[in-house]
């Protein structure tokens, strides 16, 4: 029977312009999710390895990943709730911003965690305050008592954010009035 590769090894090696080999790992995720050598498990463990670049790259497989099959992080809620608030590397914000809504959350989870997406819009990233906006958004599809504070932050980073912002607040504004709208 053929050894599967080690996650670590693959997400080695370059710089953080690239994503390396993240793509492969998360298709290996995806096909052995409880593997000791290419799981879930390793992957979220990875998120703290202590080379960037790993981290960096870890945290984009599983994000790739998890948007294909969610219930990949049903078993990390606790670790990547946790990470969201602590890490200050822009890379794991945006991708954990990104995840965030793929959690199973009770109510006070979500809200707590959208306090949190709150506070990366204030981060020096374009793109760690898109994906703060895209996560609040999500967070927001999913309890109704998040919506009209979402909509608030939509608007305003339609107004005055970076273009990027601007663009997406634009879709995400058009996607919660829908969710509004069907209830």
């Amino acid at each position: 029977m053929p050894r599967k590769p080690d996650l670590l090894k693959l997400l080695k090696g370059g710089d953080r312009r690239s994503i390396g080999r993240s793509n492969t790992v998360a298709a290996l995720v995806l096909k052995h999710p409880e593997s000791q050598s290419c799981g879930t498990g390793q992957l979220v463990r990875a998120m703290w390895d202590t080379d960037y670049v790993v981290r960096m790259r870890a945290a984009d497989a599983l994000e790739k990943a998890s948007l294909r099959n969610p219930k990949l992080l049903a078993g990390y809620k606790r670790e990547l709730l946790g990470l969201l608030t602590e890490t200050p590397q822009q890379e794991l914000r945006w991708h954990l911003a990104l995840m965030v809504s793929r959690l199973p959350l009770s109510p006070e989870e979500r809200r707590r965690a959208a306090q949190t997406l709150r506070r990366y819009l204030d981060d020096r990233s374009s793109i760690v305050k898109t994906c703060a906006l895209q996560g609040i958004t999500e967070l927001a599809e999913q309890d109704a008592s998040l919506r009209a504070d979402a909509i608030d932050l939509l608007r305003t980073a339609a107004r005055s954010g970076t273009a990027a912002m601007r663009a997406r607040s634009r879709k995400l504004l058009r996607r919660l009035k829908e969710v509004t709208s069907d209830e």
